[in-house]
């Protein structure tokens, strides 16, 4: 039977780190906390009323909210704190889609008989998060995943909202440009330059227009939103289209201090490739700035491969195209990433005698990190430096 009513669940845990943080320490509860030192990871909405946002800088966030209590991250308890929350979802329905370690669209659309209406449903899931997790969770309901995704946006912090297809329009219209995906910063300062402030002005616009303005795919894919066109299903074990890693610090201030960075994560994310039996051709550095304006630059490789050699390459090529602009507005985070993957199931009878050699020392370094440890064997580029936080991950 084809279903048409609001039946997607868009589940999005609040504050994630810092609601943890809050959760095992009593002291920290209903208070404003900062999670990270040098750069902010997370805050909680105690600290976010008084202006502190994820990745701000940590003085500037103290400046703003002096009596914020700053802790450490604990990666392991957020891994932790969202396999159990993944459990709740899957045990709600089997249709789960993970967006991130806090966030996922379920579809209830087949559960009416045995669990009752979607909003019953959100209403038992964000129950059971609470008493089994002890987290607070947002959920949007809606017939699109993207409207639902909106939703849980505006419900935020801790609550529910259900968008009725019958005023889905109603709903999205009056909300600012920028609750559409693909709106950051920079599009939103394009689009307001223009008199468009809500997304019915951007419904109000032909798609040509929007495509003059912002580009082909951006233009069309706003022009789409606008209108409430998605129409994706939830995916259940679809696997990643590509893998990445970001640090964000206040110290990339030299070429070696960069270098170093983009080493340690090309050696993270190639290694996950690699565990994971998957090649890309992509490669894709992304840069954020003290402005906190963003670029991006990327390369395609000859051929797939999850070789550290060839990504690391290919990466140093593309920082050192985008020096200039490093050096004019100051880098605040590096994030790499390897795009249009596919699985690593073809067998090479032969190689090139250099790319033989650089394929066994990453097959050796795996083997070793595996047994002892990442840190157990590292490059002497990263010997006394600071390996930065290892961000978990949805499971491959």
């Amino acid at each position: 039977m084809f279903v048409t009513g609001a039946t997607i669940l868009h589940a999005d845990l609040d504050a994630f780190y810092a609601s943890v943080e809050q959760r095992d320490d009593p002291r920290l509860r209903g208070r404003p906390v900062i999670v990270g030192g040098g750069v902010v990871l997370a805050a909680s909405y105690e600290a976010r009323r008084r202006g502190v946002v994820t990745a701000m800088g940590g003085g500037r966030a103290l400046q703003l909210c002096p009596e914020a209590i700053v802790v450490p991250p604990r990666m392991s308890a957020y891994s932790q704190a969202s396999k159990a929350v993944f459990e709740v979802f899957r045990n709600t329905t089997p249709l789960v889609e993970g967006l991130s370690i806090d966030e996922a669209f379920l579809d209830v659309g087949g559960l009416a008989r045995i669990a009752g209406a979607p909003v019953d449903i959100a209403r038992k899931l964000r129950e059971d998060v609470r008493d089994q997790v002890g987290l607070p969770i947002t959920v949007g309901v809606a017939r699109p995943k993207f409207l639902a995704k909106v939703a849980s946006g505006v419900a935020k912090p801790d609550g529910l909202l259900v968008v009725p297809p019958d005023r889905e329009l109603a709903f999205l219209h009056p909300l600012a440009v920028e609750r559409l995906w693909g709106v950051g910063k920079v599009t939103a300062a394009k689009l307001r330059d223009h008199g468009i402030t809500k997304v019915g002005d951007v419904a109000d616009l032909p798609q040509s227009m929007l495509v003059s303005m912002l580009g082909r795919a951006l233009g069309r894919h706003l022009h789409a939103l606008a209108h409430n066109y998605d129409p994706r299903s939830v995916h259940v074990g679809r696997r990643r289209r590509s893998m990445g890693a970001q640090r964000a610090s206040r110290a990339l201030t030299t070429p070696e201090d960069i270098d170093a960075t983009v080493v340690a994560l090309v050696d993270r994310v190639t290694g996950r490739l690699r565990a994971a039996g998957r090649v890309g051709r992509t490669v894709v550095l992304r840069m954020r700035f003290a402005d906190f304006t963003r670029a991006t630059r990327s390369h395609t490789l000859p051929q797939p491969t999850s070789s550290t050699d060839e990504i690391l390459t290919a990466l140093r090529v593309l920082v050192a195209k985008a020096m200039p602009v490093i050096d004019d507005a100051g880098l605040t985070l590096i994030g790499i990433s390897v795009g249009n993957l596919d699985n690593d199931d073809s067998v090479q009878l032969a190689l090139p005698f250099d790319e033989g050699v650089h394929n066994a020392l990453d097959a050796v370094l795996d083997t070793v990190h595996d047994k002892f440890g990442s840190s157990s064997v590292t490059r002497a580029v990263l010997l006394g430096r600071d390996p930065g936080i290892s961000v978990p991950l949805l499971p491959e």
